[in-house]
Protein backbone atom coordinates (compact mmCIF):
# COMPACT_ATOMS: atom_id res chain seq x y z
CA UNK A 1 0.00 0.00 0.00
CA UNK A 2 1.34 3.52 -0.86
CA UNK A 3 2.00 5.62 1.97
CA UNK A 4 1.73 9.37 1.47
CA UNK A 5 2.61 11.68 4.35
CA UNK A 6 0.96 15.61 5.10
CA UNK A 7 3.55 17.31 7.24
CA UNK A 8 1.13 19.62 9.36
CA UNK A 9 3.93 21.61 10.77
CA UNK A 10 3.94 23.07 7.05
CA UNK A 11 0.26 24.49 7.32
CA UNK A 12 -0.94 27.50 8.72
CA UNK A 13 -3.44 28.41 6.53
CA UNK A 14 -5.67 27.77 3.46
CA UNK A 15 -2.77 28.81 1.04
CA UNK A 16 0.08 26.78 2.92
CA UNK A 17 -2.44 23.54 3.09
CA UNK A 18 -2.85 23.71 -0.97
CA UNK A 19 1.69 24.36 -0.85
CA UNK A 20 1.65 20.98 1.02
CA UNK A 21 -1.37 19.11 -0.99
CA UNK A 22 0.74 20.07 -3.68
CA UNK A 23 4.16 19.14 -2.55
CA UNK A 24 3.16 15.74 -1.82
CA UNK A 25 0.32 14.65 -4.13
CA UNK A 26 1.54 16.58 -7.16
CA UNK A 27 5.15 15.70 -7.14
CA UNK A 28 5.50 13.95 -10.64
CA UNK A 29 3.47 16.57 -12.23
CA UNK A 30 4.53 19.58 -14.19
CA UNK A 31 1.55 21.55 -12.60
CA UNK A 32 -0.05 22.23 -9.24
CA UNK A 33 -3.80 22.13 -8.72
CA UNK A 34 -5.59 25.26 -7.78
CA UNK A 35 -6.57 26.83 -4.02
CA UNK A 36 -10.19 24.63 -4.55
CA UNK A 37 -11.64 22.35 -2.62
CA UNK A 38 -13.24 20.55 -5.53
CA UNK A 39 -9.83 20.37 -7.08
CA UNK A 40 -8.96 19.07 -4.16
CA UNK A 41 -11.63 16.19 -4.08
CA UNK A 42 -11.07 15.45 -8.03
CA UNK A 43 -6.92 15.07 -7.10
CA UNK A 44 -8.06 12.40 -4.73
CA UNK A 45 -9.75 9.98 -7.18
CA UNK A 46 -6.48 9.57 -8.92
CA UNK A 47 -7.42 10.35 -12.45
CA UNK A 48 -3.98 12.86 -11.63
CA UNK A 49 -0.87 13.23 -9.15
CA UNK A 50 0.17 10.60 -6.84
CA UNK A 51 -2.86 8.71 -6.39
CA UNK A 52 -3.10 5.84 -9.31
CA UNK A 53 -6.82 5.34 -9.86
CA UNK A 54 -8.67 3.23 -7.00
CA UNK A 55 -4.82 2.28 -5.55
CA UNK A 56 -5.16 1.97 -1.81
CA UNK A 57 -3.56 4.90 0.08
CA UNK A 58 -2.36 4.98 3.43
CA UNK A 59 -2.48 8.97 4.05
CA UNK A 60 -0.40 9.60 7.22
CA UNK A 61 -1.23 13.18 8.09
CA UNK A 62 1.52 14.64 10.77
CA UNK A 63 0.78 17.32 13.48
CA UNK A 64 -2.92 17.57 12.88
CA UNK A 65 -4.34 18.73 16.16
CA UNK A 66 -2.06 21.94 14.72
CA UNK A 67 -3.98 21.73 11.79
CA UNK A 68 -7.56 21.44 13.15
CA UNK A 69 -6.70 25.06 14.67
CA UNK A 70 -4.94 26.35 12.27
CA UNK A 71 -7.73 25.35 9.88
CA UNK A 72 -10.22 25.90 11.99
CA UNK A 73 -13.20 28.50 12.94
CA UNK A 74 -11.60 31.80 12.21
CA UNK A 75 -9.54 30.33 8.97
CA UNK A 76 -12.99 29.39 7.26
CA UNK A 77 -14.63 32.56 8.33
CA UNK A 78 -12.03 34.20 6.73
CA UNK A 79 -12.75 31.85 3.52
CA UNK A 80 -16.36 33.06 3.56
CA UNK A 81 -15.74 36.76 4.15
CA UNK A 82 -13.66 36.42 0.97
CA UNK A 83 -16.06 34.91 -1.02
CA UNK A 84 -18.42 37.85 -0.31
CA UNK A 85 -15.54 40.30 -1.88
CA UNK A 86 -16.74 38.48 -4.99
CA UNK A 87 -20.35 38.57 -5.60
CA UNK A 88 -19.92 38.04 -9.31
CA UNK A 89 -18.38 34.77 -8.68
CA UNK A 90 -19.57 33.42 -5.81
CA UNK A 91 -23.41 32.93 -4.59
CA UNK A 92 -23.78 35.56 -1.74
CA UNK A 93 -27.14 33.66 -0.21
CA UNK A 94 -24.93 30.45 -0.09
CA UNK A 95 -21.82 32.29 1.60
CA UNK A 96 -24.35 34.17 4.35
CA UNK A 97 -25.40 30.44 4.94
CA UNK A 98 -22.20 29.46 5.47
CA UNK A 99 -21.48 32.02 7.86
CA UNK A 100 -24.69 32.12 9.95
CA UNK A 101 -23.92 28.08 10.20
CA UNK A 102 -20.41 28.40 11.45
CA UNK A 103 -21.58 31.08 14.09
CA UNK A 104 -24.63 28.60 15.04
CA UNK A 105 -22.46 26.23 15.28
CA UNK A 106 -23.48 23.44 12.81
CA UNK A 107 -21.16 24.30 10.19
CA UNK A 108 -18.23 22.49 9.21
CA UNK A 109 -14.37 24.63 9.18
CA UNK A 110 -12.39 24.19 6.71
CA UNK A 111 -10.41 21.29 8.26
CA UNK A 112 -13.46 19.31 8.73
CA UNK A 113 -14.53 19.94 5.03
CA UNK A 114 -11.25 18.52 3.98
CA UNK A 115 -11.83 15.72 6.37
CA UNK A 116 -15.16 15.32 5.03
CA UNK A 117 -13.91 14.95 1.20
CA UNK A 118 -10.71 12.64 2.37
CA UNK A 119 -13.68 10.08 4.04
CA UNK A 120 -15.27 9.96 1.18
CA UNK A 121 -12.92 8.05 -0.74
CA UNK A 122 -12.51 4.26 0.05
CA UNK A 123 -9.08 3.54 -1.16
CA UNK A 124 -7.88 6.48 1.31
CA UNK A 125 -7.01 5.41 5.06
CA UNK A 126 -6.22 8.36 7.02
CA UNK A 127 -3.86 8.02 10.00
CA UNK A 128 -3.97 10.49 12.31
CA UNK A 129 -0.77 11.04 13.33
Amino acid sequence: MKKIIIEGKNINNIETFYEEVNRVFMLHENWKIAQSLDAFNDMLYGSFGEIKGKEKIQLIWKDMVQNQKSLGFQTTLEFYQNKLKSPEIFNRKFVLSKIDELHNGVGLTFFEIVLEIIANHDNIILIKN
